[in-house]
């Protein structure tokens, strides 16, 4: 703090002295001296108190706006003829005041609405103000933190680890052009960063990959659609990228809560509006963003290169289409490639992780369900895809979006489950990813028909009691509860952060206020629509908790009886591919239906 200060307080008003007092009793906590002058004092009056208390730093309000420049104005005048002005610091504040109209009336100091105590203390003791949690700037989110991965339900234990024996046995003896990509891809990446010449290694990538993709290596066609980006768009980028980023000063989502971490997701088909819609959410406050692909990408053999762009949702992955996003990213900002699907799923993780992406997505169930690969395809690239998330440290969340297509929740927890200890077996750390929504299996059973607390908090009851693992709901939360109109789709949002909140959970996905139901582009107002109804609800709850009724303990119970027997299910088969095949992760009649995409490509070794 330095020297104690001598204050006097005035507000220079008929009425209101609250945001003094306020301002006083900080003051006073930090050890300053304090006198607080009653409304209506006159400037005289004010004046002769600064004298006689030998005060050194004034604070006046002036909270009305008629007449404010003529009645300030006269009191720095008073100030100046007393020849208290070059010893006296000063500062007005009040509604109508601004920081410019301040200096030119000859006030030290001018705080306007949304003026914080310590801002004010920050000024009386002549340093910075830095607001809390904004020390050296954003800090980056920890969102895996200290969980032991112990499984809690040793039925559920036992089961899962015949499982996971089985799919490792099993997928230990076959291969795919996918992972054969991959491996390549660890080469190509090598011998580009060593300056050698790569033509025989993209060769025998291009043998590996289908149609358009084999056409880019041949003859340098795109997919359709599909274009690069001339050089001055990419030199605007990054001009714009520096610019941004020299001012950038994000907002504060959580109040006084730690967790959870907010992410949005991004991908616009565009890497120049990639980066705008990233950079808007990181000033309001995101935490991490998540790269969305296309769709085409999931069933297409191989990646092109280059700075590419194209007219569909979900971003082009390319080496160098991820490598700008990284670099547009401010520090503190988490970023996560999905690769949970498809048949690119380990060179994913790979670019992902040569990249510099913090986090990737990987959920075998859901690439076979939800996602339409071929689940011999998608289980012996998923435990690849494992692997090298373990060898390059990234975590990974395991979505459960197969609700959405009916699947009830027990079987997409027990697919999400299977996930999670494969990963716990090779090393690596899973993160669960349950969905907060208004699912078929919900709107069929009428869980939500009363609130939409109890159910999604039994899910998350459920998980706490089987494992100690980091729980990410998302993809986003409130999903079809939301409508096309954007404050009930933001407030929904945003009473959804809250509840996670309330549950501990580590992180939260959100999605815009017009993501779900958009026939266009997103709005970029959109965006801070949901981010800013987020901060919103965590500042009106802070620390105050979402109480569930006894039903989510019920709920909780039951979902982890059924996740039990259906993963006894598939251990009694023996065979994860078939037990997929024959419906016990999700059937026919529940919405689910194993994927044909890279049917018959899976070889033994």
């Amino acid at each position: 703090m330095g020297v104690a200060k001598k204050v006097l307080l005035a507000p220079m008003d008929p009425v209101h002295d609250i945001g003094l007092k306020m301002i006083r009793r900080g003051l006073e906590e930090a050890g300053h001296t304090t006198w607080l002058y009653p409304p209506g004092y006159s400037p005289q009056e004010i004046i002769n108190g600064i004298i006689e208390n030998q005060a050194d730093t004034v604070l006046i309000s002036r909270t009305l706006g008629y007449g404010v420049e003529e009645v300030l104005a006269r009191f720095v005048d008073l100030l100046d003829a007393a020849g208290l002005r070059d010893r006296v610091k000063t500062a007005v504040g009040g509604m109508a005041i601004r920081p410019e109209l301040a200096a030119e009336l000859g006030f030290d100091g001018g705080f306007g609405p949304g003026t914080t105590v310590e801002e004010a203390v920050a000024f009386v003791e002549g340093r910075d103000y830095i607001p809390a949690g904004r020390a050296g700037g954003k800090q980056r989110y920890e969102l895996v933190g200290d969980y032991s991965y112990e499984f809690k339900n040793t039925a559920i234990r036992s089961l899962l680890g015949r499982i996971t024996a089985q799919i490792l046995a099993w997928a230990g003896e076959r291969t795919s052009p996918g992972i054969e990509r991959a491996y390549l891809r660890r080469q190509m990446l090598a011998c580009a960063k060593e300056g050698g010449n790569c033509a025989s290694l993209k060769k025998d990538y291009a043998r590996l990959c289908d149609g358009v993709i084999r056409g880019y290596y041949e003859t340098g066609g795109l997919h359709p659609q599909t274009r690069k980006l001339e050089a001055g768009e990419l030199s605007a980028l990054r001009r714009y990228v520096e610019q941004t980023k020299a001012k950038m000063d994000p907002a504060a989502l959580r109040h006084t809560r730690q967790k959870p971490g907010v992410f949005v997701q991004y991908g616009t088909g565009c890497p120049s509006l990639d980066v705008a819609h990233i950079k808007i959410a990181e000033a309001w406050g995101a935490d991490g963003v998540v790269h969305f692909d296309p769709s085409w990408g999931a069933r297409a053999e191989g990646f092109m290169e280059g700075y590419l762009t194209h007219q569909e949702d979900g971003s082009v992955i390319t080496p160098e289409n991820l490598s700008i996003i990284r670099e547009a990213l401010q520090d503190s900002t988490l970023w996560q490639v999905r690769a949970h699907r498809g048949l690119n799923t380990p060179e994913t993780v790979l670019l992902a992780a040569h990249t510099g992406a913090d986090l990737t997505k990987i959920n075998i169930a859901y690439g076979s369900l939800g996602a339409g690969t071929d689940p011999e395809r998608m289980t012996v690239d998923g435990v690849q895809a494992i692997r090298f998330a373990a060898e390059y440290g990234l975590p990974f969340d395991v979505v459960t979006n197969e609700e959405l297509s009916g699947v009830p929740a027990h079987k997409a927890f027990a697919g999400m489950l299977i996930v999670a200890d494969l990963a716990i077996s090779l090393g690596a750390r899973p993160i669960l990813q349950p969905l907060f929504c208004n699912s078929p299996e919900v709107m069929i059973n009428g869980y939500m028909a009363d609130n939409y607390v109890d159910f999604n908090a039994a899910k998350i009851l459920a998980l706490r009691n089987i494992v100690s693992a980091p729980v990410w709901p998302g993809a986003p939360i409130g999903f079809l509860t939301q409508t096309e109109e954007r404050v009930q789709s933001s407030m929904s949002t945003g009473l959804h952060a809250a509840l996670a909140a309330s549950l501990g959970v580590e992180a939260i996905s959100i999605a815009s206020s017009d993501e779900a139901y958009s026939g266009g582009p997103i709005a970029a107002a959109s965006r801070t629509d949901t981010l800013q109804a987020v901060k919103e609800a965590f500042r009106f709850f802070g620390q105050a908790t979402i109480l569930p009724t006894p039903t989510a303990s019920k709920w909780a119970q039951a979902l982890e009886a059924g996740i039990e027997q259906v993963l006894y299910s598939v251990a009694e088969m023996g065979d994860f591919v078939q037990a997929v095949h024959n419906g016990l992760l999700g059937g026919r009649e529940e919405g689910a239906y194993p994927g044909r995409v890279g049917r018959g490509t899976v070889r033994r070794v």
